[in-house]
């Protein structure tokens, strides 16, 4: 059995590319800079605890219970690396997940979301290209892309 929990997002996580190594195809990869924090730390002892107490509800003997500690982005879906927003200052995307400072480029994956529950977040991620697609196409058609 496993938990997954939300990591909660901090302005200093951040991802950013990594200009001294590349991947088998020369691009370059990117550089992850974020940790876990008191939240995430206070998380893991209490999803030991009730994974434990379902097991032992369920009538199945607990042998081993263990946090094996991965790093972050091992067993998650990263969002927030292109995070939506008004003021095209701090955010890179717009409303729409248009790039502020590009208006032909769309990002519609997790990255314009700064947190997500522990579910699967594709249905969201699918809606919200679907959502930038109209968009896209209604800008096309006015000539504004």
């Amino acid at each position: 059995m496993t938990a997954m929990a939300e990591m909660l997002p901090h302005a200093d996580n951040k991802v950013t590319l990594d200009f001294q190594k590349k991947d088998k195809w020369g691009m370059l990869t990117l550089q992850i800079d974020c940790r876990w924090r008191e939240n995430e730390d206070k998380i893991v002892p209490d999803a030991i605890t009730q994974a434990q107490e379902m097991m032992e509800n369920a009538g199945i003997r607990v042998v081993a219970a263990y946090d094996n500690h991965q790093n972050p982005g091992l067993a998650i879906h990263e969002m927030g690396t292109a995070r939506m927003g008004r003021d095209p200052k701090t955010p890179v995307l717009n409303g729409f997940n248009q790039i502020h400072s590009c208006k032909n480029v769309f990002v519609t994956d997790g990255a314009s979301m700064s947190s997500s529950a522990c579910q699967n977040p594709s249905l969201t991620y699918m809606a919200m290209t679907a959502r930038a697609a109209d968009f896209a196409v209604k800008e096309l058609k006015r000539m504004n892309l």
